[in-house]
């Protein structure tokens, strides 16, 4: 399929929203970006002790406004404490499906190694868009990185929604799609522990196009992890639409791709964010701690 750019000829939507947001100015933290579209780094929070509400206020603002914040250098921060400051944002998520921790729950704990058979994350998706109630956003820290490769990559929603046609923008609008979690979940987490025998996993419908409840901005809403159907159509007509939709999201200029350091912190919004963890470094060990915020229902207002 020939891709075309975000601007032919002049800047787009995308594109001059995306200078509007780098130009935001903040009170609290620094930010710099990573990509014109989409990533920014921050520095000046310190996620060991009690965040000032100032901060966590912009933090929020910030989220939305760049997709995911990345923050380098940092400490590796105890359980405790990355359970503490993600919930500056919101009640904490519990997976549907994952290994707890007896002692911190709200923790999944991401590891790959030389006998792992699967890895989190590897296509594309938004985390947990099959429940009624997907999460807001998701906060990572990678405590041990492999020698080579093992790099997240990010999609900004925003921008792969402004760059389709005002007529398929349109009638995507009216749309809704069916989340569905059987197929990625059951059996998944077996090599740490979890018998999901009997266990009903979740399933959804959400509208293919959300609304982000703090930037106001459209945001496409399907993945190829979770949705299976969108509402009201012919499974062909469905399957058509959809193939192109998961193609056109991952298009490379609405990407970042972020190189993990040991310590280094992703927070992404699964509201306008999709992500792909690359496993390109087996048989070493990649090893980390990731906290869930709750969200709310998706919704879209014109």
């Amino acid at each position: 399929m020939e891709m075309r750019p975000l601007h032919e000829g002049k800047l787009d939507r995308a594109q001059t929203l995306s200078n509007a947001r780098q130009n935001t100015a903040y009170e609290t933290i620094s930010v710099t970006p990573v990509t014109r579209v989409i990533g920014v780094e921050v520095e000046g929070v310190d996620m060991t002790r009690p965040v000032p509400s100032p901060q966590v206020e912009e933090l929020g603002q910030a989220l939305a406004n760049h997709n995911v914040l990345f923050f380098r250098d940092q400490p590796e921060l105890t359980a405790l404490q990355q359970i503490e400051f993600a919930k500056n944002f919101g009640p904490l998520h519990m997976h549907p499906a994952a290994a707890k921790e007896d002692e911190h729950p709200e923790l999944f704990v991401i590891h790959t190694h030389g006998e792992s058979f699967v890895n989190n994350g590897a296509d594309w998706h938004t985390d947990v868009s099959c429940d009624e109630e997907p999460p807001l956003g998701t906060l990572l820290q990678i405590h041990r990185t492999p020698g080579s490769g093992g790099d997240t990559l990010f999609a900004n929603m925003y921008a792969a929604f402004d760059a389709l046609s005002d007529k398929l923008k349109a009638f995507l609008q009216g749309c809704t799609a069916l989340h569905e979690s059987e197929h990625a979940y059951r059996g998944r987490y077996a090599d740490k522990g979890v018998d999901d025998t009997g266990q009903i996993f979740p399933t959804a419908i959400q509208p293919v196009v959300r609304t982000h409840p703090v930037s106001g901005r459209q945001a496409l809403y399907v993945n190829e992890t979770f949705t299976s159907k969108i509402i009201d159509m012919e499974r062909e007509e469905s399957d058509a639409l959809l193939t192109f939709l998961f193609q056109h999201m991952k298009r490379p200029e609405f990407q970042v791709r972020y190189q993990w350091r040991d310590n280094s912190i992703a927070f992404w919004d699964n509201r306008c964010t999709q992500h792909l963890a690359m496993w390109d470094y087996w048989p070493d060990e990649r090893y980390g701690h990731r906290v869930t915020i709750k969200g709310d229902k998706p919704f879209y207002q014109a």
